[in-house]
């Protein structure tokens, strides 16, 4: 390990990177003191996205009394996933939060090495072909769902009877749930409506996440073909679509984490984002992980669902029809009871 590396690492034992806070961190050998570390798999933890939700609700959880002491380590690259979960692991962490799908097999991995240590991974799902482990809880969510509800709204405020949808790679397959999510939802909605998925599959899965130009240019291809009303998911090949479709005047949905904040140019135009609830995940499963460590109730291992809902309408919510906006919550309602089905193989 290099010397930065060593001294960057000191300065988070000392409590020296945490926000507002430059106390060391307590004991967390003793058996009265729970501590709760998250890694992110990219990104800062203020992303405004991910990541933030997950230390946003690692944090509500420690207000909460469900943990005496948080921390995090932002992995600079994937090489980091094991060390940094190590680190928390050999401070004697009580459980440890990772944030992202690329973390997945990593924290399957210290899972296994570490069983005295609960597991949250968020937005992941187990590793091909890997048995649930007792001290592992997989936050997964659905985005088939989440795309339906995209496509519905879309499909209802459509003017010229054409939506599409600009997407990372499909070898993801979040974003093949996402986007046939999203042509259920338009033909749930309104069957007349022609819906129009890409997918960015000429370049490998990691690096479909992060072309802006490649969006941008897909969603002007798009509204050149008619269409009026854009979703975009897929990190920055989305940022690309939802900006140059808000300059190109037509409506845009973001996905993930309310993007109204993260695009201000897209502002006037963006409808809504089709969110994953992460932080009230992140606080049951940490509740959960304190519960067992004292021996009070059992932890949820294995996959678990997360919830999914709609981000405020913001500067656009006079435009989105009282009814329309009624239709929404109605079918968010029936998505999470299970009364609507999108059909989308999971």
């Amino acid at each position: 390990m290099g010397n930065a590396r060593r001294l960057w690492l000191l300065l988070l034992t000392l409590g020296l990177f945490l926000p507002g806070c430059a106390a060391a961190p307590p004991d967390c050998a003793r058996a009265e003191v729970f501590c709760v570390g998250l890694v992110t798999a990219s990104g800062p933890v203020d992303d405004q996205a991910l990541n933030q939700a997950a230390w946003e609700g690692l944090q509500q959880a420690r207000v909460l009394g469900m943990a005496d002491w948080t921390a995090y380590i932002q992995s600079a690259e994937r090489r980091d996933y094991g060390e940094n979960i190590r680190f928390f692991a050999a401070h004697d962490y009580d459980a440890i939060v990772t944030v992202g799908g690329p973390l997945a097999e990593a924290t399957y991995a210290a899972a296994e090495r570490y069983p005295h240590v609960y597991f949250i991974g968020v937005d992941q799902s187990l590793p091909a072909e890997a048995d649930p482990l007792p001290n592992l809880a997989s936050l997964a969510f659905p985005e088939d769902q989440l795309g339906f509800l995209a496509g519905a709204l879309a499909a209802r405020m459509t003017t010229t009877g054409k939506v599409g949808a600009v997407l990372a790679s499909d070898a993801w397959a979040s974003m093949r749930r996402y986007g046939e999510g999203f042509r259920a939802g338009v033909a749930y909605a309104d069957s007349a409506v022609e819906a129009v998925v890409l997918y960015h599959n000429e370049v490998e899965a990691s690096r479909s996440l992060e072309d802006f130009e490649w969006g941008a240019l897909t969603a002007d291809l798009l509204v050149d073909s008619q269409a009026d009303v854009l979703f975009a998911a897929g990190g920055q090949t989305a940022a690309g679509a939802l900006l140059s479709g808000a300059a190109r005047g037509v409506y845009v949905i973001g996905a993930e984490a309310d993007q109204y904040p993260l695009q201000p140019a897209a502002r006037p135009r963006l409808l809504t984002s089709a969110v994953k609830e992460i932080a009230p995940g992140v606080i049951l499963l940490v509740s959960a992980a304190h519960e067992a460590q004292a021996g009070k109730g059992g932890f949820p291992s294995g996959v678990l669902p997360g919830g999914v809902g709609l981000a405020p309408y913001h500067e656009t919510a006079a435009l989105v029809p009282a009814e329309v906006q009624q239709e929404m919550l109605a079918l968010l309602d029936g998505l999470r009871t299970g009364v609507i089905q999108t059909g989308v193989w999971p």
